[in-house]
Order: structure tokens, then C-alpha cells, then sequence
């Protein structure tokens, strides 16, 4: 038998997610600034963090939707 879906902490969870993301990025310029590296690498990393940022858009999106169902009704 499936598990109930329990979204009690979807939104925190999302919360923690978003924030490690934008600490990774925060780290890769970081690094981009400290060291030496060739071009190919910061495209790389800048790259990378392009897909972190839409990561990012993408979970700011889904705790608004998790926050307006915890309003509606969902626990």
C-alpha cells in the first residue's frame, strides 16, 4: 500500500534546497575568482550556475504553490 502523501514539510525542505543552491553558487565565483583557470573552466562553472539560478526560479516557484495549498487546506 502507498504511503499518504505528507506535505507537511515540502515547504522547508524546498526552503533548504534553494538555500544550498545559491550557497553552491556562491562558492563556484568563488572559485572562478581565486584561482587560475582556463577559459573552457569558468564557461563551465558560469554555465553550471545558469542551471543552479534556474533551480533556484523553479523551487522560489514551488514553495509559492506549496504556501497557497498549506493556506487551502493542506497540512
Amino acid at each position: 500500500m502507498a504511503k499518504p502523501d505528507n506535505r507537511n514539510d515540502n515547504v522547508e525542505k524546498l526552503q533548504t534546497m534553494k538555500e544550498q543552491t545559491a550557497h553552491n553558487i556562491e562558492a563556484a565565483e568563488e572559485t572562478m575568482a581565486n584561482t587560475d583557470l582556463t577559459k573552457a573552466e569558468k564557461r563551465a562553472i558560469q554555465e553550471k550556475n545558469n542551471r543552479r539560478q534556474q533551480s533556484i526560479d523553479s523551487f522560489e516557484a514551488e514553495i509559492a504553490d506549496e504556501m497557497s495549498d498549506r493556506k487551502n487546506g493542506y497540512k
